[in-house]
């Protein structure tokens, strides 16, 4: 399933949003012209697990603290797909929670839902040497807000049904719980395993489960 839309309209000019966009597709260009080379780049500023726990840095060095880079990380990419993917959720999905939070709180809320997104990847692979990256654990915790807030909100959904192709409205409530459910899925049976790259599920059921308390306890203070 991949969404395209939805029917919740925002009272509020999304700024954050789209500037959070903006600042991923620049730092994107950034690596892409990196004089050090893409990969250089991505483990220069991409956290990196085992540097985090042990305190030690891999080669290439890097000219600030090692705990920085669970900020940095979270405005890098791995590709053109990594980034369209990521960008159209935080489209679809960013600008109703920031319409509730307001631009400051909702800034605030994305860096910390990625922060313990970042940790939460960290406990479950803490001797990794493999630079995490992406924005996925912080707009996991945008669909977190989204999920209870809006879950009857009608998301228009591309739909897979063979070879064919088709746009329907999904209740969020089923749209973004069977994307929580494949996270988990997935994520539970890498616990334990020594997997080398691929995909940070738990940084995503992280960042989902940060974003649901979080949005609560925002919520509380107009």
């Amino acid at each position: 399933m991949i969404p395209l839309r939805d029917d919740i309209p925002s009272y509020r000019k999304p700024f954050v949003t789209v500037g959070l966009i903006i600042a991923n597709v620049l730092v994107f260009f950034l690596e892409l012209g990196s004089k050090g080379g893409f990969e250089n780049f991505i483990f220069q500023y991409g956290a990196i697990p085992s540097e985090i726990t042990s305190g030690m840095e891999l080669t290439p060095q890097i000219s600030f603290s090692i705990p920085l880079t669970l900020f940095t990380s979270m405005f890098m990419h791995g590709g053109l797909f990594h980034l369209g993917g990521n960008m159209l959720y935080l489209w679809i999905f960013g600008d109703n929670v920031e319409d509730k939070l307001g631009h400051i709180r909702f800034f605030f809320f994305y860096i910390i839902c990625g922060i313990v997104a970042s940790l939460t990847h960290i406990l479950t692979s803490p001797n990794s040497e493999v630079p995490m990256i992406g924005a996925s654990g912080a707009i996991a915790g945008v669909l977190g807000a989204y999920f209870i807030r809006f879950p009857q909100a009608q998301i228009w959904t591309l739909v897979f049904f063979g070879f064919f192709l088709r746009a329907i409205r999904i209740p969020a409530l089923l749209v973004l719980g069977f994307w929580f459910i494949l996270q988990l899925l997935y994520g539970l049976p890498s616990l334990g395993s020594q997997v080398s790259g691929g995909t940070a599920w738990f940084a995503h059921i992280g960042g989902f489960l940060a974003g649901m308390v979080l949005f609560r306890i925002m919520r509380k203070y107009p």
